[in-house]
């Protein structure tokens, strides 16, 4: 009976040990929880990190799509479009987190160095307005077909204009019709800080790769 006695408090002196290290695991993983959220709360999610020129990269790719989405003919570029082209801007990037609300509330609310969003744009001339409708609606039934997300869609007599977003990506592509007989077509990612050593430009801006798209419009 003693035996007995003496191996059951054993075992429960073990379960009481075990009890102990797993309720001091738990107590430190919530601390170390919480102060993990303070952070968060007060610098805010920090931006992802990305190259610049491999984002511009990949953008001009998703216009690459839209073009063909669009099966367009006997169109040509419009030359000095305004925002044309492939840029990287961090005037938008701005800081996040309640430690930096005083900032954030600025007149002018500073942008975080090292930190961009790129764009591409081009347009397309001789495009007339009917034209325009038949080929966002090829676009859209296409890229949905490809996999993409409507964001926005809207066709009427004052606005045509379709965002979308492709397949495993945050970026936004977008078409709209505009007086003239113009289609532009943009697409845009959004902030990302981008790694040391990254190339910069003349005007202390990461260098980016040329516009490719629509390559049958360029050659």
């Amino acid at each position: 009976m003693t035996q007995r006695n003496t191996g059951f408090g054993r075992r429960r002196k073990a379960i009481n040990v075990l009890a102990a290290v797993l309720a001091s695991i738990v107590a430190c993983g919530g601390v170390v929880w919480v102060a993990f959220g303070l952070d968060r709360f007060l610098e805010g999610d920090p931006y992802p990190v990305a190259d610049p020129a491999a984002t511009a990269r990949r953008l001009d790719g998703h216009t690459q799509h839209v073009y063909d989405a669009l099966r367009l003919f006997d169109v040509k570029l419009v030359d000095n479009w305004p925002g044309g082209g492939v840029e990287a801007d961090g005037s938008s990037c701005y800081y996040r987190g309640f430690s930096n609300l005083s900032k954030q509330l600025s007149d002018s609310p500073p942008s975080v160095p090292g930190v961009v969003d790129v764009d591409s744009e081009w347009a397309l001339k001789g495009v007339s307005p009917v034209e325009a409708k038949a080929a966002l609606q090829r676009a859209k039934g296409e890229l949905v077909r490809q996999g993409w997300k409507v964001t926005s869609y809207e066709e009427s007599k004052f606005r045509n204009g379709l965002s979308m977003r492709p397949p495993g990506t945050d970026d936004t592509v977008s078409v709209e019709a505009y007086p003239g007989n113009r289609l532009g077509v943009s697409a845009y990612a959004e902030c990302a800080r981008y790694p040391s050593g990254t190339p910069m430009g003349a005007y202390g801006d990461p260098e980016l790769p040329s516009q490719q798209s629509p390559v049958q419009l360029r050659r």
